[in-house]
Parts: structure tokens; C-alpha cells; sequence
């Protein structure tokens, strides 16, 4: 990931001379200023000009010192202890958060489901919900963070990071409600605008350690959301640190919060699936061209990342929201592969794995699975964000079990004259007209973990609309 991700960092006026430095798994574009030693890896941290406040200059210090043995776990563990730096939210705008959310995302309809044993009849519409689905906690927690921190800060300026969670209408209230998203274009980030006495809240996902690092020396309230599951993983890849093992991570390298995981290890490799897998084993067991190998993995490992050295110990971990069984038979095929390279005696020095799978994630998976293999279904829609990587999981599930499936991330999807709008879960956007059959149908239904009920009962509201509508019209009339 040697230019996974970008940010341009000046505090205050335009960007003028510039220098670039690779930091870990990001590329840190910076005005040139004195520097600050605070090494990562081999490069060096740049502090903003603005003038330092108490907790900044309290800060500095102890981040200075945890960055002398060149330890990123230290460097995050000073942060994070700095005296404006959060991690729990804010109890006195608590109650009027939690009352906010309870109003916009929550639904009659989708409680009904539940109090029915998650199935409904609805005008010849049955539908069956699936046991597990929606908000999970970290992302319930998420979002309550972001309205606590607007209401604990009603006259500060609010930026975040990124997208607080893949979810367009919960996004748009934020907006709405005046936090200001840091300016990106592709994989480059702008933290030019950021300021001394903003308050930036870090998303869902997590953020990058440099992105951490600058906010801490620019002196900004810093409100961190980042689910702890995807912070068990960081620290997963700590003890892979301690094990002399370079990180294998299951995950897309372009996703936010694998993209945040990798700066926090020292060597890493991300893979996709079990096809990259088994081609990183194969070479591993038997060498292979070593160009071919560092062409294919161009954006996806450490900066200096050599396949001849750095696989001869691994240790696996995964982005939060892949795939359940892939994760564990990717770990699997690792430990087998280290095994038969090296023998057992070595075993335990060459390979190292944890447990770091969501258990949301896995619910989710899981309760597809039940409505997958019940069989009663005519159809499925999978409802969330389109750049959700759990949602595609779970869009993909339904594919591969050949049932009729549409994916869609808001009631606009459905139009009123039967016609869907949905992606597959590689992407492709599709448009099928007459998705919904006429007569009795049985409609399975899921979501992301991303995705409040209210927005799953509005597509539900369009597909009772749309078979109300065709029992209406005569065969053969049209619409």
C-alpha cells in the first residue's frame, strides 16, 4: 500500500513548498516546516505552525518519547491518552442523542417483523426478515458519538474524517446538521482546512495513525468512534509485531478501514480472497518471479516489502466485515502452508493467528445463511450503503446460493412502475424491470450493519406499493 492513501496537511494558508514522505501505509504531503522526530519507520512527522495550546504541549512530549524506539503502538497509545482525545462520548448530550436517532432511524414496521417471529403478510406480500440484520453496536455507538459531539460542541466547527458509517441518509443528517467531511478525491484526503480548536471525528472504520498523529499536533478535539472490534485487530497485529511476523490482512486494500489497519503495522500484505491466498502459499512453498509478485501486490503491502524474506513468519488478521469462512479458511491454508515449508518444530514461530472476526458481522452472515437455506423465499433484497463491504458479503452470499437477489442502498432504488436499480456484489450496477412477480410472493429481506430500520422500511413501503398497484391494473394494461 505503498500510495494507498493521501492527505494533504497544512495548517493554514496555502500549500507552498512541498515534500512527500511514506509513512507506514500511507503518503503524508505536508508544507515543508521543521520537523518534529517523530519517526515511523523512516520517515519523519512534520507539526503544523499554529501555536500550541496546554494539552498540546503536554502531548508532544509524550508522544515524542513513545516514538523513540519506533514503536507505533506506543505512538497510539500516546495519543490516544492525550486530554483531548475521546473514546466514550459525552454523558451530558447523551439522552438527547440517543432521543434523535430514536426518531429518525427506527420503525414501526420492522418492529412488527420482530413481535411477529420476523414474518409478515402484507396485501399478498409475505415478507420474512432475517434474524439478524441492521445497526450493530459499534455502529449504533458510532453515530451516537457524532449527534453527542454536535450537541456537546453546538458552536465549534465539526469536521469528520470520513464517512461515519456506509449509509448515505445517516451521512446526509450529519451534514445537515453543519459537520463539515474532510475533502477527498480518490485515495487523497485534504486536512488543509483543519484547524486549532476544531473538534474531527474519527469515523466508524477507524483513521490512519499519521491522520492521528497530525490532529493530535494540530491541537484538535479529537472524538474517536473507531469500533472496537476493528481495534482488536490493531492490537492483533501488535502481538504479530512481537512474533517477528509480517501481517497478512484479508481485506480490500482500498477500504477505509483496512486502509487504517495497515498503518499500523510494520509489514503487511493484504489479500482479497482465497485465489490471492493461495497464490501468496504457492509462492511461500515455492518460490516464484519476484517482479510478478510485487506487480500484483503493487497497492496492497508495506513500503520495501520483499516476498523473499518477509513471508518466511506470518500472522493473519482481517478487515472486520470479509467474509466469515473465507477469513478462517485463508487462516487455515496459512497455517498448513508454514507447516509444510518449515515443519512443526517450527511451526509456532512461523505462524501466528487470532480470532478478530465481528461478531456482528458474523450474526449477519449467519442469519443469511438460515434464510438462504429455509427455502421460502421468491426473492431477496439486501439493503445498505453500496460502498459497504458487509452488505456486498452479504449480496454475494445470496448469488452464490443462485437465489434472486437485488441489492439497493435506499427506497430510491424501487420504482413505483416495478422497476429496481441494485448493484451485484462486485459492483456492477444493474437495472431490472419487473423485478416483483404478480400474485403471492415471498420477499426475504436483510441489511447491513450500516443501514438504521427506517430506511429498510422505506423500500419495503415501495415494494407493498408496487404489488397494490399491479393487482390493481388489468392483464395486459399498462402502467
Amino acid at each position: 500500500m505503498n500510495s494507498v492513501t493521501t492527505f494533504v496537511a497544512a495548517a493554514g494558508g496555502p500549500l507552498e513548498s512541498h515534500r512527500q514522505r511514506v509513512l507506514g501505509g500511507s503518503t503524508f504531503v505536508s508544507t515543508a516546516r521543521p520537523s518534529l522526530p517523530l519517526p515511523l519507520g523512516s520517515a519523519t512527522c512534520t507539526p503544523p505552525t499554529t501555536a500550541p495550546g496546554a494539552a498540546r504541549r503536554a502531548a508532544l512530549p509524550r508522544m515524542a518519547a513513545a516514538a523513540q524506539d519506533n514503536s507505533k503502538r506506543a505512538l497510539r497509545r500516546a495519543i490516544v491518552s492525550g486530554d483531548k482525545f475521546n473514546r466514550k462520548g459525552f454523558k451530558d448530550t447523551a439522552d438527547i442523542a440517543k432521543a434523535e436517532m430514536s426518531t429518525e432511524f427506527t420503525s414501526e414496521l420492522i418492529a412488527e417483523l420482530r413481535e411477529a417471529a420476523y414474518t409478515i403478510v402484507r396485501g399478498g406480500v409475505t415478507v420474512q426478515l432475517a434474524k439478524a440484520y441492521g445497526f450493530c453496536w459499534g455502529v449504533e455507538r458510532a453515530v451516537a458519538m457524532a449527534y453527542e459531539t454536535r450537541r456537546q460542541f453546538p458552536t465549534e466547527r465539526i469536521w469528520i474524517t470520513n464517512e461515519i458509517i456506509h449509509n448515505p441518509s445517516v451521512n446526509a443528517r450529519l451534514r445537515d446538521m453543519g459537520v463539515l467531511f474532510v475533502p477527498q478525491e480518490g485515495m487523497v484526503k485534504d486536512l488543509s482546512g483543519v484547524a486549532a480548536g476544531d473538534v474531527v471525528i474519527l469515523p466508524a472504520f477507524g483513521a490512519t495513525l499519521e491522520e492521528m498523529q497530525f490532529l493530535t499536533e494540530t491541537g484538535c478535539q479529537i472524538v474517536d468512534t473507531t469500533c472496537p472490534w476493528v481495534s482488536k485487530v490493531w492490537g492483533t497485529l501488535d502481538k504479530h509485531k512481537r512474533a517477528a511476523c509480517t501481517s497478512v490482512i484479508h481485506g480490500k486494500w482500498g477500504h477505509e478501514e483496512t486502509i487504517a489497519t495497515a498503518s499500523f503495522a510494520d509489514k503487511y500484505l493484504v489479500i482479497l480472497n482465497m485465489a490471492e491466498a493461495e497464490y501468496v502459499s504457492d509462492y511461500i512453498l515455492h518460490g516464484g518471479d519476484r517482479d510478478a509478485f510485487l506487480a500484483k501486490f503493487s497497492n496492497a503491502m508495506s513500503e520495501g516489502f520483499d516476498p523473499d524474506k518477509d513471508l518466511s513468519s506470518v500472522g493473519v488478521a482481517n478487515q472486520t466485515t470479509m467474509l466469515k469462512s473465507e477469513t478462517a479458511a485463508i487462516g487455515k491454508l496459512f497455517e498448513k502452508t508454514m507447516l509444510q515449508r518449515y515443519g512443526p518444530a517450527d511451526l509456532t514461530t512461523r505462524f501466528v493467528a487470532y480470532d478478530t472476526i465481528c461478531d456482528a458481522t458474523q450474526e449477519r452472515q449467519d442469519a443469511m445463511i438460515e434464510l438462504l437455506d429455509g427455502g421460502a423465499v421468491d426473492l431477496i433484497i439486501v439493503i445498505g450503503g453500496f460502498n459497504s463491504s458487509n452488505t456486498s458479503h452479504l449480496q454475494e452470499m445470496a448469488e452464490h446460493a443462485g437465489v434472486t437477489s437485488y441489492w439497493v442502498d435506499s427506497a430510491e432504488c424501487v420504482s413505483a412502475n416495478n422497476r429496481i436499480r441494485y448493484r451485484a456484489s462486485h459492483g456492477e450496477e444493474r437495472v431490472v424491470d419487473g423485478f416483483l412477480p404478480a400474485g403471492p410472493v415471498t420477499v426475504g429481506v436483510t441489511s447491513g450493519a450500516s443501514t438504521p430500520d427506517k430506511v429498510v422500511e422505506d423500500v419495503l413501503e415501495r415494494v407493498f406499493m408496487i404489488h397494490k398497484l399491479s393487482a390493481e391494473v388489468p392483464v395486459g394494461a399498462s402502467t
